[in-house]
């Protein structure tokens, strides 16, 4: 009963904004004000008030609210835990699929590139690396 009352009166007050908006010729404004002031009004006539005033001092229903928490908070962790293992292996160089899994076919069935399709040695690779850095840098003028 005082909670009607209490969305009752917030309702009006809204509603008396709205008016007051609509007085100084701000119509979309006003119109937004009360349709925000008639959701407490609304709430109320669906009984969605008494609904929730009934849950909120019923200690099973916040034990359910618990457990929902939990278990949302174990799909987060889990999710997260799984993704930190992801980027780890990617990182480290292995792949999270069998290895030749992702290798592109090229030629005949199991047929593997050579030596020389493969690219050049591990060792000239950061060389490579620094001569485009340096070009990069004698750009700018560094």
């Amino acid at each position: 009963m005082l909670a009607e009352t209490i969305c009752s009166a917030v309702s009006a007050a809204g509603l008396g904004i709205a008016a007051l908006t609509a007085y100084r010729k701000r119509f979309l404004s006003a119109a937004r004000i009360a349709a925000y002031a008639l959701v407490p009004v609304a709430l109320v006539m669906t009984g969605l008030v008494e609904w929730v005033s009934g849950i909120v001092f019923k200690p099973t229903v916040w034990a359910g609210f618990g457990l929902l928490a939990l278990a949302w908070l174990l799909l987060v962790t889990t999710r997260a835990v799984e993704r930190r293992r992801l980027g780890r292996a990617r990182e480290s160089g292995r792949e999270a699929v069998a290895p030749g899994a992702s290798a592109p076919s090229l030629g005949a069935a199991g047929a593997r590139p050579g030596p020389a399709a493969r690219g050049k040695a591990p060792a000239d690779a950061p060389g490579d690396d620094f001569s485009d850095i340096e070009a990069i840098l004698k750009k700018h003028g560094i």
